[in-house]
């Protein structure tokens, strides 16, 4: 890594530190809407927010570990309207995520707990009621005095809510587990892993959105989930996909017209999402929305957490809410099968959130931060890097605007994925309005030709008009630009004959945002500079609840180690003997070389399975500090996904059993030295600080004695340092073969975005250009150009052209350059 050990680092200081800033914590205690104060760890592996809801003139809060039906260090909280956290005696942990507001007796049942409306917290044991309470829901017959519980291993109850008596229904799987089994198996319902719990129109409805197999741990299209409903009598299986959150007008408190009123579900496969709509009398309908995020995605169901719809409105207007794949949603409490107009996407997020309320005029997220285990997160970028030394997360506080205001709503995804599909036979709808761009990429996958037509429903009640007809020879693949003057709540597609398909929508938004970084972020250190104060990060463990700093100092390009310190939830950075520690910190939380290849266009990364992905370059200083290992590549600050830095861009990568690189999303580019980073008490901190230039900004947080420094916000706070750009190509004054395509190259989520073609040959070559649209390896050919000898071609993409991936294919051998400029 090339550090060097100074224990009288006094040179640095006489550079660097010659103010000592003040340590300002932001607005009324909280940096980017986070309270440090607030935060909340237990022993377990995982400290995720299972629940918030605002009840008896405090804010409830239930916390959870990962796999704990009989109970753990988990605790409920109470948040008082002043924002005092008080750590409830009746507490009893668990893996809780269930809420619900009985108005029949006027008590909130959140977790194993039943609140009245005077606050005072009675207990149901988990010797009586075992399981990972994941739902609660009315009862079917008797709902003034009863309600239902369901765990995520299919155990199912029923609670007097007057004396918390409980009567098992259906024994949770992990009452009876034999040896062997998986944690999460259960043999009631197909699939594993239940979220979700809901009744009406006289059925239970539960949801699973995983698979206990083997499989399932490493792969994301193996068939996963159920959606099922039980009438008191008999269960049904309804669907075999991954569903998560399931609810109606009602919410947290029940439809008020159980008989009538919808239910809602959605889910995913690895398609799209899902979401389904029950009527009472015409039973279930499905609809198709984009992925903007597939960190979410695995087979297994453990990357969700809890999607939700929630209403956040008031007293007189509703006003739903939907998380859903890294995305807030408009959701209409008017859906219906009927009337199904009003979906809109508001803009995509990187907090993983468990559940979401509206509080003193303002949302709350409960969110899930930093997990001590990490579970299958591993991948060589990160090197053997440990996680947090202990599991916590914290309370988002925003305003109620702010669904709006964070990254571009850019999304994709398909109705058909290489399926045979008969003649005349309709995809399920997908949303087709609430971008300014819309495509459509298809293929035909089959031997013989085929057209595919395209239908709108325009006002979202099921009646649906003639869009255009394509007309697709074996093997050919077209894309297709949807005017602004096709318009439609919903599309669907059907082809004239038996084939075999694939057909993809991408809808792109248009990032507005600067190139010019948020004035927050001042302070941070430029990629030129030759003097800041940078460091490694660890979250202590063993309750210490601090964060520690293995600080250096950079002077005249050379890095010097300066002083180990810790900084708790005052966010005051005190120097600290502890040689044990910074031992540690040095050894585990080394920054690895060499995960990465910075080659004369592209970055080259290889994965855990051996596939080989290009990203784009940024400045050029970052290819040696990068080559040093002085800036941090890869890391989990949200749970079960990763933070991936590479050459001034950050980007989110999924798990490899989310499918890893093949669905990475670059989220901002920047020009800042970031040394390293980490979550703390739901905040995401960084070091690479020039002090000097940061004062005055609140989220620079400066030791006393001047030579450690770091920046604190929260991970969405990074939408604000600029749109991601890039530049460069998979071939850069390559050799090249015949027939043999380049390595994939990323496209999708950048904005303005031109092609040059060249080559060496004295005579003309034809140069094919495919992409990528979902990154599962839909190679659809886009163009081909013949370039002439001595000549350049160029391409400027339409602004609605979007697609994850572009690879290149000459007709001859020959030295190529395709280059790309992202602006």
């Amino acid at each position: 890594m090339g550090l060097k050990k100074l224990f009288f680092a006094i040179g640095t200081t006489l550079i660097l530190a010659c103010t000592t800033q003040k340590n300002n914590t932001g607005l009324s205690g909280s940096i980017s809407g986070v309270y440090p104060r607030l935060a909340y760890y237990n022993d377990e592996g995982e400290c995720g927010t299972g629940a918030v809801v605002p009840w008896a003139g405090s804010l409830w809060v239930i916390t959870y570990g990962p796999h704990l039906p009989y109970g753990s260090s988990d605790k409920l909280y109470q948040i008082t309207s002043g924002l005092e956290k008080i750590v409830r005696d009746e507490s009893i942990g668990g893996t809780p995520a269930n809420r619900m507001i009985h108005k029949e007796s006027n008590q909130l049942f959140i977790g194993p707990y039943a609140i009245s409306a005077e606050g005072n917290v009675r207990v149901i044991p988990y010797t009586v009621m075992p399981g990972r309470h994941t739902g609660n829901a009315c009862h079917l017959t008797d709902p003034a005095n009863k309600i239902y519980y369901g765990t995520m291993e299919e155990g199912f109850y029923e609670v007097d809510v007057n004396t918390l008596e409980v009567k098992e229904l259906f024994r949770d799987g992990n009452v009876d587990r034999k040896p062997g089994e998986m944690a999460q198996e259960a043999a009631l319902l197909p699939g594993a892993h239940g979220k979700g719990l809901y009744s009406g129109q006289g059925v239970l409805v539960y949801s699973n959105n995983g698979e206990a197999t083997q499989e399932a741990l490493h792969k994301f299209d193996v068939e996963a989930g159920s959606l099922s409903e039980w009438d008191g009598k008999e269960w049904k299986l309804v669907r075999r996909n991954q569903f998560v959150e399931v609810t109606g007008p009602g919410g947290i408190y029940g439809n008020s017209d159980p008989e009538t009123d919808p239910i809602w579900a959605t889910g995913w496969d690895h398609k799209s999402l899902l979401l389904g709509v029950r009527d009472a009398t015409e039973g279930w309908s499905f609809y198709r929305l984009p992925k903007a995020s597939h960190s979410y995605d695995g087979a297994h169901g453990w990357n969700t957490e809890w999607p939700r719809i929630r209403d956040i409105g008031t007293e007189t207007q509703s006003d739903y809410l939907m998380t859903m794949h890294g995305m807030f949603w408009n959701f209409p409490g008017t859906f219906t099968a009927g009337t199904s107009a009003g979906i809109r996407p508001r803009s995509a997020y990187l907090k993983v959130i468990g559940d979401f309320t509206r509080w003193d005029n303002q949302l709350v997220f409960g969110c899930d931060d930093s997990a001590q285990r990490e579970f299958l997160n591993k991948r060589k970028a990160k090197g053997n890097i440990e996680g947090p030394g202990q599991s916590n997360s914290n309370l988002w506080f925003t305003s109620v605007a702010i669904p709006d205001e964070l990254g571009p709503t850019t999304a994709g995804g398909a109705v058909w994925a290489r399926e045979k599909v008969n003649a005349d036979e309709y995809s399920e709808p997908f949303l087709f309005t609430g971008w300014p761009h819309r495509s459509s990429w298809i293929r035909n996958e089959g031997t013989t030709p085929v057209t595919v037509t395209y239908e709108a429903d325009k006002n979202g009640n099921n009646e649906w008009s003639r869009l255009k007809s394509i007309e697709l020879a074996a093997g050919e693949s077209i894309h297709i630009d949807f005017s602004s003057s096709e318009t439609g709540e919903w599309v669907r597609a059907k082809p004239d004959r038996p084939a075999t398909l694939t057909l993809t929508f991408t809808y792109k938004d248009n990032d507005t945002r600067s190139t010019v970084p948020d004035k927050i972020f001042k302070g941070l250190a430029d990629v030129g500079s030759e003097s800041n104060l940078g460091g490694l990060l660890y979250g202590l463990g063993e309750n210490r609840r601090a964060l520690g700093l293995l600080a250096n100092t950079t002077t005249d390009g050379e890095v010097w180690e300066t002083g180990y310190y810790e900084m708790g939830e005052e966010l005051k950075l005190e120097r600290k003997e502890d040689v044990s520690t910074a031992d540690f910190i040095r050894d585990r939380f080394a920054i690895p070389q060499q995960v990465v290849e910075i080659e004369k266009g592209s970055v080259l990364v290889v994965d855990d399975k051996n596939r080989r992905w290009r990203l784009p370059l940024g400045e050029d200083a970052y290819s040696s500090l990068t080559d040093k290992g002085l800036l941090r590549i890869c890391r989990e600050v949200a749970t079960e996904r990763d933070l991936f830095s590479c050459h001034g861009t950050f980007y989110e990568l999924p798990a490899e059993n989310a499918d890893g690189y093949a669905k990475i999303r670059p989220v901002a580019t920047h020009h800042y030295r970031i040394n390293d980073y980490a979550s703390y008490r739901g905040m995401l901190i960084l070091t690479g600080i020039t002090p000097e230039e940061g004062k005055g900004n609140p989220h620079i947080i400066v030791s006393q004695d001047g030579k450690a420094a770091v920046w604190a916000g929260v991970i969405d706070d990074l939408w604000k340092l600029g749109r991601p750009r890039g530049k460069g190509g998979p071939w850069v004054d390559s050799d090249v073969k015949a027939q043999v395509a380049s390595d994939p190259y990323l496209i999708g989520f950048y904005d303005q975005r031109e092609l040059t073609l060249s080559h060496s040959s004295e005579k003309a070559v034809k140069i094919s250009v495919e992409v990528d649209p979902t990154g599962n390896g839909d190679w659809m050919e886009y163009a081909v150009y013949t370039v002439e000898p001595g000549q350049q071609q160029r391409h400027q993409f339409s602004p609605s052209f979007q697609a994850r991936w572009i690879r290149f294919i000459s007709d001859t051998d020959t030295n190529v350059t395709t280059w790309l400029e992202y602006k």
